[in-house]
């Protein structure tokens, strides 16, 4: 009886924990959204997101709702002797964010830090997260699985300025976060309905393989052959393609542009940024 009594008091104390996190978390949100969204922000994103200006006042005030809460309570760490500024925040929390628009989620509840260095920076080969690079020391950003996006500030901002190229480090490292909040990388993002699955592989599998065939045979894809890697870094570049090249990425591979769109709740198109 004094055993089942302790379980008792125990599992009401964890729960009791649990609440008090999530209603400090809430009155910390409330107490964020209430400031008024910054004309230097606005200036900010207006000039270094092209998308931002033609978005509907409605999802322009999702994204500024969600940078507050991003920054708010996200730790930024300048590396490489890089001093952090509002521009460089404002800009990585947008472009991180616009992958939540519409949806039902929350803002990177794994995510704790967020590392930025001046450009591309070299690590040993004793780190082992994923990884978007172009061999095996240097490095554009990554993604850990433990809690930290690490990003090179030049890159980021190319990939922000240069929206229809389909090269965005920022929103490929931020999908490969999303796709590890099931504790997997593995191109399966947690989706809305258990029966949403079954399509998405079929979709991810078969576009998947048709990368991996057209860089095999040197044939040119709308997206990068970096996605034959493997199906985790497919389900990145796939999202930077869906969101810089949507009308290209449409044309040619529809299914895979449904699924993406069915996932991330919006439709690029409608921002009208390609050339």
């Amino acid at each position: 009886m004094k055993l089942l009594l302790f379980f008792i008091i125990l599992g009401g104390g964890v729960w009791a924990v649990r609440a008090y996190g999530v209603f400090s978390r809430l009155r910390r949100r409330r107490i964020l959204l209430s400031k008024p969204f910054s004309a230097e922000w606005s200036a900010i994103l207006a000039k270094n997101l092209p998308p931002y200006q033609n978005m509907s006042s409605e999802l322009q005030q999702q994204l500024q709702d969600y940078i507050r809460i991003f920054i708010g309570e996200k730790s930024f760490e300048g590396c490489g002797g890089l001093e952090l500024t509002d521009e460089i925040k404002v800009i990585i929390a947008a472009e991180a964010c616009l992958l939540l628009l519409n949806r039902d989620t929350d803002c990177y509840p794994k995510l704790y830090s967020v590392l930025v260095y001046p450009s591309t920076y070299v690590v040993g080969a004793r780190h082992q997260p994923t990884v978007h690079q172009d061999n095996m020391s240097v490095r554009l950003g990554e993604s850990w699985n433990h809690g930290a996006v690490v990003l090179a500030w030049d890159s980021v901002r190319k990939g922000g300025l240069n929206f229809r190229d389909g090269h965005n480090v920022a929103m490929h490292e931020f999908a490969h976060q999303l796709d590890q909040e099931d504790g997997r990388g593995d191109g399966v993002p947690i989706l809305a309905q258990r029966s949403a699955y079954s399509a998405w592989s079929q979709v991810f599998l078969k576009e998947y393989e048709l990368l991996q065939y057209q860089t095999k045979k040197g044939q040119k894809s709308v997206m990068d052959k970096y996605g034959a890697t493997d199906p985790a870094e497919f389900f990145a570049v796939a999202t930077e393609t869906f969101f810089e090249k949507p009308f290209q990425l449409k044309k040619n591979h529809p299914d895979l542009y449904h699924e993406l769109q069915g996932f991330y709740k919006v439709d690029p198109i409608e921002w009208g940024i390609e050339l």
